[in-house]
């Protein structure tokens, strides 16, 4: 089979990696890709979101599958595209891609299904946004902007006066253009945060094994969100009660309101999970394979990646063999340019790569980089994610690191303690 793969993240490495290893793929192509993916098959120079040339790109080379990494194509309708040109695509349609795509309408499925979720009011009139806020007690808010804002539009507010601020930037400023012209204000959930991510078909559900991101730029959980600093799995607050309650009281009655409104669900269905003194609650839905949870979640898995991703896309998942885990947990360290997650330099030169990769039970995931006069330079924020396997969660944390000692290039920096907040739970 030849699969295409779309994207240029540390996310999509780890697909075309995994994908690559099936015994059925003879060959791998990823658009627009990075200098990681180019060694695992070809990288095609067409953008994630130019979807009329991928189409064409996937009917001429006879593409068997394809893969959407990235959530912007899909919120744009990548996999309604592809289907109607009669091509198979792994990812949930337009529609259903709005419960990443549209907090709003993400929290409407989860109130009709009864999902746990925080209490929240919707708006697009910043006085009546404001108006609500002094209407209540001067506590913790988040403001969520309702559209796609690359990760930036979600303010995590102290108090009411940090709230109106938030409003303000949206509704009024203009910060985060379309996206920012809606607004979601909710309760602030308290608890530790969790990532689950699981297959669906529009009926079946697959639930892969749990991971914690680590959104805040610097150690401790301190400094601003980024796209994610880093990730390990298994997380020791999912155990196998929590995971059939996660399944019984969010995934299966989500995936069945969005059946009920007419927009099956198939592709990966990731549940942000807050774990509160009450039990697991949402705090918001994505459409795709976290990044970098996929690069952990993936090194665990033992099975071939194919065959459930295609049962999947074909509707089929019920029939698909039961998925083996490597029982070993992985870390993953996100390695990032200086400056990020604001404004940065790229074209550096990366050096220790081959070292790093010579150490056992490591991958090393690329995400910004490119290949310019025979050197791998940065070529985005989030450079690279170093991934290991450990015997246990220290032991993969220690070797993670160990390669990360390898690996340099001028303003190379990451968080020194991406899974430490699960020793005190194990």
């Amino acid at each position: 089979m030849k699969v295409l793969v779309v994207g240029s993240g540390g996310r999509e490495h780890a697909l075309a990696w995994k994908l690559r290893q099936s015994s059925r793929v003879s060959r791998v192509y990823c658009a627009p890709g990075n200098a990681g993916t180019a060694d695992e098959g070809t990288n095609v120079d067409i953008a994630a979101t130019d979807i009329e040339r991928l189409v064409r790109f996937a009917k001429s080379e006879g593409i068997d599958l394809t893969v959407v990494g990235p959530e912007a194509p899909l919120v744009a309708g990548i996999v309604d595209a592809f289907q109607d040109a009669g091509l198979t695509i792994f990812g949930p349609t337009a529609a259903a891609a709005r419960l990443e795509g549209s907090k709003s309408f993400a929290k409407q499925i989860m109130r009709r299904a009864n999902v746990p979720t925080a209490d929240f009011r919707t708006f697009d009139d910043p006085e009546a946004a404001a108006a609500f806020l002094q209407s209540r007690e001067d506590q913790p808010w988040v403001v969520k902007a309702d559209g796609l804002a690359a990760g930036k539009g979600v303010t995590v507010c102290r108090d009411r006066a940090e709230a109106l601020q938030a409003v303000r930037r949206a509704l009024v400023e203009g910060a985060f253009g379309e996206a920012g012209r809606t607004v979601v204000i909710e309760e602030c959930l308290q608890g530790e945060e969790a990532s689950i991510l699981a297959i669906v078909d529009g009926t079946t559900i697959v639930p892969l094994e749990s991971s914690q991101d680590h959104k805040r730029a610097y150690d401790g959980d301190r400094g601003p969100n980024t796209g994610g600093m880093g990730a390990y799995s298994p997380c020791p607050l999912i155990d196998d009660a929590t995971m059939d309650e996660i399944a019984g009281r969010i995934l299966v009655p989500t995936v069945h309101a969005m059946r009920e409104a007419g927009t099956p669900f198939r592709g990966v269905l990731y549940a942000g999970l807050m774990m509160t003194g009450q039990g697991p609650k949402v705090l918001e839905f994505n459409v795709r394979f976290g990044d970098p949870e996929a690069q952990p979640v993936l090194m665990r898995l033992q099975s071939d990646l194919l065959p459930v991703l295609e049962a999947a896309a074909r509707g089929r998942l019920a029939d698909a063999a039961a998925l083996r885990w490597d029982p070993r947990p992985a870390v993953c360290v996100v390695m990032a340019s200086e400056g990020y997650p604001g404004a940065y330099e790229t074209g550096f030169p990366i050096r220790g790569l081959e070292e790093a990769a010579r150490l056992p039970n490591v991958k090393v995931f690329h995400a910004g980089t490119a290949r310019r006069n025979g050197e791998i330079v940065t070529a985005g924020g989030r450079v690279l994610g170093v991934t290991a396997l450990g015997e246990d969660l220290a032991d993969a944390k220690l070797q993670a690191y160990r390669a990360v000692k390898c690996i340099r290039w001028k303003g190379a920096w990451c968080r020194k303690d991406i899974s430490d907040k699960a020793r005190k739970w194990l």
